[in-house]
């Protein structure tokens, strides 16, 4: 068995050496060209061993070494995710005609509207990725933003983009873990995480950090990855699904709603909306939020579009094997790939089937008193 590399920060200016600022068609092929490929390919054996025939291929271990576990899947997959997706790592239910990225922002203002947020506001993101909701929370609401992430490659990601887009006085991105904040008492005016604490071994302690930070009075949102209660548990079919997910995504164990709903109540929110809505059609809704990963078998609408449909697949997954073989990507990003075309298969087979939502949106307060 492989031994187990901890993400630690050194190891993460090691394993990006050189972060590529561009989001050209050529920039993921700069990104995995110039990574150390020892680290990377090492990085690879240790995410897989959570999986693969190991010791660690088992929920307690997962869940005891989430930190392991979340960071080295971002450590390897975020360039895939900016390539695929852009620069807000969610999704998002979608009216006819309109882009994703129009979605995502849509999407986005739902949330910072229920958070109750507004200009001047003091606003954590748990969770934060590269930026992109935190950005368009600035732009949307005129609040300051800050962003924590226990990863340090997408916290440098995100102050990339903070000087790109004149933000660096509006918002700031901290290292630290959700399960253990690095912020006092009511800190803070509005609290929001999207699709950012499925990554927690334990949902009351995560939303309980969060209550914590919160000024009293102040409103806690979050859309939350969770299996609906249509998942049997007892179906080998469901099983194979959510294991799919959790493996394709880097998640230790996904909750259902009602574990998320009660572990926001055991936290002490005063819970005012908790509502599924990621399979509810209606005007201005009517594309289900996986269609962008099952988009047909070619798609035209951008370099993006391309790159999730069928032939887009292809391509990108033999571009990857030829980098790999002539050594310019690193040994074991084949199967980064690979995991991530399963995580796409299993979202959207789980999303078809209603056994799982990425938008579970939980709003809540915490009392005066």
């Amino acid at each position: 068995m492989s031994k187990i590399l901890e993400p630690t920060p050194e190891l993460s200016k090691q394993l990006h050496e050189k972060v590529v600022e561009d989001q050209s068609a050529s920039s993921l092929v700069n990104r995995l060209r110039t990574k150390n490929k020892d680290l990377q390919t090492q990085s690879v054996n240790t995410y897989q061993q959570f999986w693969n025939d190991s010791a660690n291929n088992n929920e307690e271990s997962r869940a005891s070494m989430y930190k392991t576990l979340t960071n080295t899947y971002y450590n390897l997959a975020t360039d895939f995710y900016e390539y695929g997706w852009g620069e807000s790592f969610h999704f998002a239910r979608k009216s006819i005609g309109e882009s994703l990225r129009e979605s995502i922002k849509r999407h986005e203002h739902t949330l910072f509207d229920a958070a109750r947020i507004s200009s001047g506001m003091k606003v954590l993101d748990v969770g934060c990725g590269v930026g992109g909701p935190a950005r368009e929370c600035v732009r949307y609401t005129g609040a300051h933003v800050t962003g924590l992430n226990n990863n340090d490659y997408q916290i440098e990601r995100a102050q990339i983009y903070a000087r790109k887009h004149e933000q660096v006085e509006h918002s700031q991105f901290l290292k630290g873990d959700f399960m253990d904040m690095p912020f006092g008492e009511a800190e803070f005016d509005a609290v929001y995480a999207i699709e950012a604490t499925c990554h927690a071994p334990v949902l009351r302690d995560v939303y309980t950090q969060m209550y914590r930070v919160l000024k009293p009075g102040g409103y806690f949102a979050i859309y939350e990855w969770c299996l609906t209660d249509k998942f049997d548990a007892d179906n080998s079919e469901h099983q194979r699904l959510a294991r799919a997910i959790e493996h394709g995504d880097g998640i230790g164990k996904l909750f259902s709603t009602r574990v998320a709903l009660q572990a926001a109540k055991d936290a002490g929110f005063e819970i005012e909306r908790a509502q599924d809505i990621a399979h509810e059609t209606q005007v201005g809704n009517e594309i289900a939020w996986y269609k962008d990963l099952d988009c047909g078998v070619i798609n035209f609408s951008g370099l993006q579009g391309f790159a999730r449909s069928q032939i887009g697949r292809v391509f990108t997954s033999n571009a990857v094997k030829v980098l790999e073989k002539v050594g310019i990507a690193p040994k074991g990003t084949v199967q980064v790939q690979d995991v991530l075309v399963t995580a796409a298969d299993g979202l959207v087979e789980g999303g078809k089937a209603e056994i799982f939502t990425p938008m579970y949106l939980i709003v809540g307060r915490k009392p005066l008193n």
